[in-house]
């Protein structure tokens, strides 16, 4: 156990990942305190589920439109320069959502244009982000960087809306894009305090014409990438809706206010981050833990879709948390440890275009179907998605060749 315990935070040995770490769960908790606030805000002006949808739709939907490209961008500079300059403008949009709404000057199209921006940066951030953790640590601490960054994300989930729903409900939702604004600073100080000898930089890969659709011919013809990346553009279209039906749930199922939200959002994060922990531990990422993540997350949310009361919804949730992040953290690290380091930010673009960039394809529908047949519906379909998609890859793998028990590693290189 003990042995186990040191594999999970083993990354935190290095400096630069601790930096890295302490600057990011500052900022994204500051990420989440606005995305709850958001939220909210839009229920308060529509009272529509589809809004809701539609404003998550707008957030990623430039990473559908142009992740790939930022990607690109990401293999020609240097990853922690460019996340110095995405940190910046990202605060932008937190700075002026707090001027609009605390001066009472806010309309559901300023709401909707000011989450569009943050995407756009968003689109660029991402890839850049993922593939920096393999700089930070090297390709045998990826999956347990990985995994704790997964923690990190989801201690945020529970700071973040504890923090929001503390400010929506003394002080207003204004504050909360002020405080997003600010925790950007943490993650600028971090990189800039960052060790730059002992970066690991992958060939920054000069600008020439074709770099998206060369990244697109080698994951066609790479079963390894090409697999994992489907798995997560299927259940990440109907799986990963929590931003929208968790406050759906909270609002529409148990008639409750921010703070029924929050518990909910809480007990998923406190599953995550169990989750997380447990799978820092492991050493490798095989095809067969990809399978079993997505048909533990699909049997858990149909459970979920049964829960009759928010306490039982609550309960059910920590499960659910920990089967998100078993399946998100080995997806991200099976394609890392897959690719070669070249191609690392336009496959990882790739990856964000299909877990973050179906949102605006996901996000509207179930929203749509929350208001439709109720928020238990659209976790129903969820649940029955991730079943059928763990099973289409498992049998993918098969008939591919790929052993369910071998660990994935990178496959040949890349000419491109």
């Amino acid at each position: 156990m003990s042995s186990a315990l040191r594999r999970s935070f083993s990354s935190l040995r290095i400096p630069n990942y601790r930096r890295y770490f302490t600057g990011q769960i500052v900022s994204v908790s500051g990420t989440w305190v606005q995305t709850v606030a958001e939220t909210w805000l839009v229920l308060q002006l529509t009272h529509s589920g589809f809004a809701v949808g539609v404003a998550a739709a707008l957030q990623f939907a430039p990473m559908l439109l142009a992740g790939a490209w930022g990607g690109a961008v990401a293999d020609r500079l240097p990853k922690r320069r460019l996340l110095i300059v995405t940190q910046v403008a990202m605060a932008i949009p937190a700075l002026l959502l707090f001027a609009l709404t605390a001066g009472g000057a806010i309309t559901l199209w300023m709401l909707y244009l000011l989450i569009f921006a943050r995407g756009l940066v968003l689109a660029i951030d991402n890839p850049a982000r993922q593939s920096f953790l393999v700089e930070l640590v090297g390709s045998d601490g990826v999956l347990n960087a990985v995994s704790l960054n997964s923690a990190l994300i989801n201690s945020a989930r529970i700071i973040g809306p504890a923090i929001a729903g503390v400010l929506i409900t003394t002080v207003g939702v204004a504050p909360c894009f002020a405080v997003n604004a600010v925790s950007f600073l943490a993650m600028i100080v971090a990189l800039r305090g960052m060790d730059r000898s002992a970066l690991l930089p992958a060939p920054v890969a000069e600008r020439a014409p074709g770099q998206v659709r060369s990244a697109l011919r080698y994951v066609r013809a790479t079963p390894e990438l090409w697999i994992p990346l489907g798995l997560t553009a299927v259940v990440g279209t109907f799986t990963f809706n929590f931003q929208i039906l968790l406050p759906l749930m909270a609002s529409f199922t148990f008639h409750g206010e921010a703070g029924v939200y929050a518990t909910l959002t809480t007990a998923m994060g406190v599953g995550a981050i169990v989750g997380a922990i447990a799978n820092g531990s492991r050493a490798r990422v095989r095809p067969s833990l990809l399978v079993a993540a997505s048909l533990a997350f699909g049997a858990l949310m149909l459970a979920l879709s049964a829960a009759p009361s928010e306490v039982l919804a609550a309960i059910v949730l920590v499960p659910v948390g920990a089967a998100s992040v078993a399946f998100s953290a080995s997806v991200n690290s099976a394609l890392q440890l897959a690719v070669a380091p070249a191609m690392r930010g336009r496959v990882m673009a790739l990856y964000s275009v299909v877990f973050l960039g179906s949102t605006p394809i996901g996000a509207p529908l179930m929203g749509w179907l929350a208001n439709a047949a109720g928020p238990r519906a659209a976790f129903a379909l969820g649940g029955v998605v991730a079943l059928a998609a763990g099973l289409g890859a498992r049998a993918a793998f098969a008939r591919n060749g790929i052993e369910a028990r071998t660990p994935i590693t990178r496959v040949g290189g890349v000419t491109a």
